[in-house]
């Protein structure tokens, strides 16, 4: 009876004992990282009688959970991949934004203001026209300072995300430490602890989403945490703490740092390779900085441009005089690192200087100058790499370096910025109408004895060359030239009586041929055709009010390539892009890479939601499978129970029996 009993009862536990773990999955069957879990059931070993071994029914070894380390692995690392170019893709779509086509792109308002100038050079002595002209520049101005404050705006929102990311990711590293400490505490038991490990992975798979780990195992059944190629986030029970720190240039930008022991070790953003907060670092220091640079580069251009036409005609004032900046063009920053050395009373003991000297060459960059040797730098353009070494003095894509107060030292680095301010610092200047210079500093005029049919069509200064007191000048044309019949010859007669000999021909321009040895600043266009003998005087201009000659220069700025020159190394300088293409060339980039960073987010989202099924399909708890072990295991109980209830029955029998 005693055996039978066993058997019945040993029976009734072990099918109790699965039917709580499959009560357990079912429970939990829509919970996050819950892996299956099922009891293993041994057999217990058989009594020697002389008839033979007789078992003694069914032993509950322990319980496991369906675990696949390789599948859950990957499932972690691929939702961080996934989780990193989700956020990259939502960054960029910002940003896009700073970037608007049509009507409300930079590139209408640059051609609106241009425009302007058409009725400007129509009415140069209506105060209407001017006024209009005045109105376009303040709202390019604007259109380029609201970009340059929403580029602010979204670095600001970058550092407010990542120090929200880390405040989430220090406590799950606590957590996980917590949970390695109570999985510790249960070696020796013979058993795991399997709602603890699965709550460790999915600790450890939502610290991916935000930045990507590496785990190993410890002999404790601890999991150390690794970030960064390496850096201990989490080892055993003790975890380590992140912090957002300003960068060692520009405050206004980011760094993540590990704090270990006190002390704060900078985790380069190369090494980290997933999770949105590497997101966030990367589009910081690349995509947000590249726009930013875009941006000024055309905002120093358009500005320098119209503020050095402006400058070479002759305003309304009394007298006339030089037309003053339409547009403030902000100087190129210069950002030392917060490791160079200082002074006593904490100011930097040497600097570097930067000053614009031709904004057409400026490039959508920045630069690092470093010193490895005392006397020796290097500059490094980080939009390409493109290392040179330069000196004091020495003029680079546009801007020119000086070293104030004092020489750079070893190990000294700077990080300059020729363009970075230009657009959020761009507003309009000057407001008053009679500011613009649309007079020409010449007048032109063809001598009514001429017997061609050449008539000055416009004059204006083109550069700083234009020197006033060599007007009066006159322009006589010769014999046609011997090489070219269609051509002609001519002299120019400066006022000091110094000769100059060029060639005319249809469209060429007259006072600004340097390959002919003629550079005098401006240029005469002209209409028809010139017989020998013909003249056209050039006369410093006596009335402004009725002059458009320098009106008409700006509408040349329109389709003028003066954005992103550069020069090459046999001093020769490529042809610059026009203000619609170079806008048009940044629109495109940007677009690029949003279509480029949607791809990637779809196709990385697709492949962490087929890594997630499966480890889902291992570990996972499908319900019909359960409710198919619970009729199984049900059935297997009220068998056992029968057990008993049989074992029962006889043995109120044999006490029957006995009490006869």
């Amino acid at each position: 009876m005693a055996g039978l009993l066993s058997l019945g009862a040993r029976a009734m536990f072990a099918n109790q004992a699965a039917l709580q773990t499959i009560g357990q999955n079912i429970a939990n069957a829509n919970t996050p990282g819950y892996s299956r879990q099922s009891v293993v059931l041994t057999t217990s070993s058989g009594q020697y009688t002389g008839a033979g071994f007789f078992g003694k029914g069914v032993d509950v070894q322990t319980v496991v959970r369906s675990h696949n380390d390789f599948l859950t692995k990957e499932a972690a690392a691929s939702k961080s991949t996934a989780m990193a170019d989700s956020t990259r893709a939502e960054q960029l779509s910002r940003m896009e934004k700073l970037f608007p086509p049509g009507t409300d792109g930079l590139g209408y308002a640059a051609s609106q203001f241009l425009n302007a100038m058409v009725d400007v050079t129509s009415r140069p002595s209506d105060p209407s026209a001017r006024q209009v002209a005045l109105g376009r520049a303040n709202e390019l101005a604007v259109r380029f300072a609201n970009a340059g404050q929403q580029v602010t705006d979204l670095q600001a929102g970058i550092v407010s995300d990542l120090k929200a990311n880390v405040t989430v990711v220090n406590q799950l590293a606590q957590q996980i430490a917590n949970i390695n400490d109570q999985i510790s505490k249960t070696r020796g038991s013979g058993h795991t602890p399997n709602d603890l490990l699965d709550q460790r992975e999915q600790l450890i798979s939502q610290l991916g989403e935000h930045i990507a780990v590496s785990t190993l195992p410890a002999d404790d059944d601890t999991v150390g945490v690794f970030i960064g190629g390496g850096q201990r986030l989490v080892l055993g029970n003790q975890a380590s703490t992140l912090q957002v720190s300003a960068d060692a240039y520009d405050s206004q930008r980011a760094v993540l740092s590990l704090n270990e022991g006190g002390q704060n070790r900078p985790l380069d953003e190369s090494v980290l390779t997933g999770g949105s907060m590497t997101a966030l670092l990367s589009f910081q220091n690349h995509d947000l900085q590249d726009a930013k640079n875009m941006l000024g580069q055309l905002a120093a251009a358009i500005g320098t441009r119209v503020n050095g036409q402006n400058a070479l005609g002759l305003d309304q004032s009394n007298p006339p005089g030089r037309g003053a900046p339409i547009f403030n063009v902000a100087p190129p920053r210069v950002l030392p690192a917060a490791t160079n050395a200082r002074n006593p009373d904490g100011s930097f003991a040497t600097g570097v200087q930067a000053s614009i000297v031709d904004a057409s060459q400026l490039q959508a960059s920045s630069y690092k100058l470093t010193s490895s040797v005392a006397g020796s730098y290097q500059l490094t353009r980080l939009s390409d790499g493109l290392v040179r070494n330069v000196n004091d003095g020495d003029t680079v894509d546009g801007f020119k370096l000086s070293f104030a107060p004092a020489a750079p030292g070893a190990g000294e680095s700077f990080l300059i910025e020729p363009v970075g301010a230009a657009a959020v610092e761009m507003r309009r200047v000057l407001d008053n109408p009679s500011g613009i210079a649309a007079a020409s500093p010449l007048t032109a005029s063809a001598s009514v004895n001429n017997t061609g049919t050449l008539t000055a069509d416009s004059i204006y200064a083109v550069n700083q060359n234009f020197d006033a007191t060599k007007a009066p000048m006159t322009v006589e044309f010769g014999d046609p030239d011997p090489a070219n019949p269609a051509n002609v010859q001519y002299t120019l007669t400066l006022s000091d009586g110094t000769v100059l000999n060029g060639t005319w021909s249809a469209g060429q321009p007259i006072g600004n041929q340097p390959a002919a040895g003629i550079d005098l600043g401006f240029e005469l266009r002209t209409n028809g055709v010139p017989r020998k003998g013909d003249k056209v005087s050039l006369d410093r201009t006596a009335y402004t009010s009725t002059n458009n000659g320098n009106a008409k220069a700006f509408l040349n700025i329109q389709t003028e390539g003066f954005v992103g020159r550069q020069t090459l190394p046999d001093g020769s300088i490529t042809p610059g892009s026009t203000i619609n293409d170079a806008y048009a060339a940044s629109m495109s980039d940007i677009g690029a890479r949003v279509q480029s960073a949607t791809y990637l987010s779809g196709v990385s989202t697709t492949v962490a939601s087929d890594a997630e099924a499966t480890r889902s399909g291992q570990a996972g708890v499908n319900l019909d499978e359960e409710a198919s072990r619970l009729m199984q295991y049900q059935q297997a109980y009220q068998a056992a129970a029968k057990v008993l209830q049989t074992a029962q029955t006889l043995f109120s029998e044999l006490m029957q029996i006995a009490q006869r």
